[in-house]
């Protein structure tokens, strides 16, 4: 069985990945085909402002507090799935 919050995502890395995906691509309101989650945040468009967003999202649906400067380190949304999988695992 696939370990899921309340709010649905499941605690997978493929879950979280697809959750960041959608969440990126509904910021950038982009469909999500159009995401590349290998290419940094900034060079698919995120700017500060929806940086924000994602960190506070992040906390209420995964439980990890992320700020900001973290997210530009961790840079793609590969990487961040990654991370984000090892905190939540």
């Amino acid at each position: 069985m696939t370990e899921t919050d309340v709010t649905g995502v499941p605690r997978t890395p493929a879950g979280i990945h697809a959750w960041l995906v959608e969440r990126v691509a509904l910021y950038l309101k982009r469909p999500a085909a159009d995401i590349d989650p290998d290419t940094s945040l900034t060079e698919n468009g995120l700017d500060s402002v929806y940086a924000h967003t994602l960190c506070a999202d992040i906390e209420d649906t995964l439980g990890v507090y992320l700020e900001p400067p973290q997210l530009w380190d961790l840079d793609t949304v590969t990487k961040l799935t990654a991370y984000l999988a090892d905190q939540t695992g």
